[in-house]
């Protein structure tokens, strides 16, 4: 990811997290611009991400909401995308 952070300098970074269980349930709890960072490490995350529409930022919620239940993902986590309003 670092290495795809460096080639697309104006994308943004936005995570999504996300909770799993062993019924194969999922839901996306809320999410976070997490852009300002120094050495690839995060400053400060800002939330809710208002970079993105809010109809986009609700498509980027139910895919990571599936990409956890196709998994099998059990426990909490974060989806990342790097996203580009261009």
């Amino acid at each position: 990811p670092v290495f795809m952070m460096q080639l697309c300098s104006e994308a943004r970074h936005l995570e999504v997290q996300i909770v799993g269980d062993e019924h194969g349930n999922a839901v996306a709890l809320n999410g976070r611009d997490c852009s300002t960072q120094r050495r690839f490490q995060k400053i400060f995350e800002e939330g809710p991400p208002i970079v993105a529409p809010p109809e986009v930022f609700r498509e980027m919620e139910r895919s990571a909401q599936r990409l956890t239940k196709n998994i099998g993902y059990i426990g909490a986590g974060t989806v990342e995308y790097l996203f580009n309003a261009a």
